[in-house]
């Protein structure tokens, strides 16, 4: 029987190969490589895309409006928010190009790496809570603007009332929410979009009882003053409406021009609520001509001016 060679009786000039075997200096080489290229990454890692050792953690970081993409990288390596700008400036580009640069305050609570820190501004993921700034029913102008000074650090209250003064009556008074870089502008902005929103479906309404707009404001503006509550508010609207009607003047504490003068005020004065301007719209009516307030808010009404000075001599002395 023919024998077939094998690894251990091969003859002398025949030599065995393991074919599937790696050259050891070829294997030794792609270790080399590998590792290489593993330590070129941790160093282009540490030295380009992480966080500078020098973060200024907790900072809050301010980009302005009309900020371009060179002034923005630089403003960010001298604060040590990044180590370059050549990278940086590469990951905006890639998240949306330089329109994508969104001007807001951004806070930077932990170390962050470059393409995060680019990720945030080209989102405005500012990592701040929104400002609430709540207005009441009955503010005037001045008093919004003081709110408005106390919560919004850029808000300018002289160029804010240059403006607002001939909407008194149109800001409409509810909580609004604001980022830190808002201003005057985006204040009276979001105050008119909020009138349009909540007032525009009463106006066929108003239209319907032959009432301009101006007229319901001017006296929704002195129900909202006058009123102590809900409960009040559609009575003292019949009252003032009758009172017009029948030519007598409105005198309301509320505007004190009311006493020399009939009619409705020339302007609003306040801002009032949409109750108020519910019930200048549906004023409740009744043969009420009189009313005033007790020294704990409770409402008396008169029919005639007799019982009304009756009514004081009870309830206010």
């Amino acid at each position: 029987m023919q024998e077939f060679p094998t690894e251990n009786n091969l003859p002398p000039s025949l030599g065995y190969i393991e074919l599937n075997a790696p050259a050891p200096e070829k294997s030794k080489k792609n270790i080399f490589y590998v590792l290489g290229a593993a330590l070129v990454l941790v160093i282009f890692y540490f030295f380009v895309l992480s966080a500078p050792g020098s973060f200024p953690v907790g900072v809050i970081l301010n980009i302005s409006e009309g900020s371009n993409l060179r002034n923005v990288s630089l403003k960010l390596q001298n604060e040590n928010i990044i180590r370059s700008r050549l990278v940086f400036e590469a990951f905006i580009i890639l998240y949306g190009g330089e329109k994508h640069i969104i001007p807001a305050d951004y806070l930077f609570e932990n170390k962050t790496p470059v393409w995060e820190v680019a990720r945030r501004i080209s989102k405005g993921d500012r990592h701040l809570a929104p400002v609430a700034v709540t207005v009441p029913e009955g503010f005037n102008v001045e008093d919004i603007a003081n709110t408005f000074v106390s919560k919004l650090s850029t808000f300018n209250k002289e160029k804010f009332l240059l403006t607002a003064r001939a909407k008194e009556g149109y800001l409409f008074p509810d909580t609004y929410f604001f980022f830190t870089t808002d201003n005057e502008d985006d204040a009276l902005r979001l105050m008119n979009v909020n009138f349009e929103k909540k007032v525009g479906p009463l106006r066929p309404s108003m239209v319907s009882v032959n009432k301009t707009e101006k007229e319901i404001i001017n006296m929704a503006s002195i129900v909202e003053r006058e009123a102590k509550g809900d409960k009040d508010r559609g009575l003292i609207s019949g009252i003032l409406w009758r009172r017009l009607a029948i030519g007598m003047p409105l005198q309301v504490d509320a505007a004190p021009e009311t006493y020399q003068a009939k009619g409705l005020p020339k302007n609003p004065i306040c801002n009032p609520g949409l109750d108020s301007i519910k019930a200048a719209i549906t004023p409740v009516k009744s043969d009420y001509l009189y009313y005033l307030h007790d020294k704990q808010g409770e409402i008396h009404y008169a029919k005639s001016y007799a019982e009304h000075q009756t009514n004081i001599n009870k309830y206010l002395r």
